[in-house]
């Protein structure tokens, strides 16, 4: 199972490049998408999902040439997008049977089972007879996940799932993922570095509609060993140092002073500064530094 692209390039109307001769490849489990809001993560999404054409390029999964057949992977595609709408006043029972009808499943006790089975996946029976539109943000991303899963797909999109859920939703939610995401391609889009360390094997950094880092998570954190260095100082000391060093974040601690990190191939430990651990979100940074 695999997600094969080519040259991929979008150019929207107003001149904004949102993928820039992209090529990627994809394979089964869950691959993570980072970069920064207008990175081009939320075209891409479209484009695999055949919401949108690209001008040009290619992309394949299983065999079927997805520009040219649609309708062939839509049959086994399930897409969570970044704001989906639900109707009111229906229960998640009735509106998951109503989707799986749209879904073509005709058979009543095969529908009866599905909408069951994916209620159970994503913890909502016990709250299946109340109405969706009162759901929190995290039970309705959530029911969306339940509503992506009931023609079975092999490929599953989601873009932006975890943006304004709080600490327990968001948790709740990357399970259900970390659920489904074991014998399917789930890409997973994000800005929220946590959410691609927590969940994904795989992942990518895109900016620019470019690809500027493609490799596992545990890798990439390896591949800036020496080069991270952290130093404690004042606000008023960052101004400064910032002319001179290549400050990839800073965080106030308890103290309230402020951790710099620091990307450098050359040792800084003459200057006060103390090398640290290479972390996900410093590879982030660095990416798109490097850009």
């Amino acid at each position: 199972m695999k997600l094969v692209i080519k040259n991929l390039s979008k150019t929207y109307r107003n001149g904004v490049k949102a993928l820039d001769d992209l090529d990627i490849e994809i394979g089964a489990g869950m691959f993570g998408l980072l970069g920064p809001n207008g990175a081009g993560k939320s075209t891409l999404m479209r484009t695999i999902a055949t919401l949108q054409k690209p001008d040009s390029g290619s992309i394949e999964f299983n065999g079927i040439n997805v520009l040219e057949e649609p309708m062939a992977l839509r049959k086994i595609l399930g897409y969570l997008p970044q704001d989906f709408g639900v109707y009111p006043n229906m229960s998640a029972l009735d509106l998951l049977d109503y989707f799986a009808r749209l879904k073509g499943i005709s058979n009543v006790s095969q529908r009866n089972e599905m909408v069951s089975r994916v209620l159970e996946v994503t913890n909502l029976f016990e709250v299946r007879k109340k109405s969706v539109s009162g759901y929190s943000g995290g039970m309705k991303q959530r029911f969306g996940i339940a509503q992506l899963l009931l023609n079975d797909p092999k490929l599953i999109i989601v873009d932006e799932p975890t943006a304004g859920l709080d600490p327990a939703e968001r948790h709740r939610f990357l399970n259900v993922l970390r659920e489904i995401g074991t014998n399917n391609t789930v890409i997973f889009s994000t800005h929220i570095v946590d959410d691609v360390n927590e969940l994904c094997h795989e992942m990518a950094i895109l900016n620019g509609g470019k690809l500027l880092e493609r490799n596992t998570p545990k890798e990439a954190e390896q591949s800036l060993e020496k080069t991270i260095w952290t130093k404690e100082v004042t606000r008023e000391e960052v101004t400064d140092l910032e002319k001179s060093f290549d400050i990839l974040s800073a965080k106030y601690n308890q103290e309230n002073k402020l951790n710099i990190r620091v990307y450098s191939q050359d040792s800084l430990s003459d200057t006060g500064f103390t090398q640290a651990k290479p972390n996900l979100e410093d590879v982030y940074f660095v990416a798109l530094k490097k850009n």
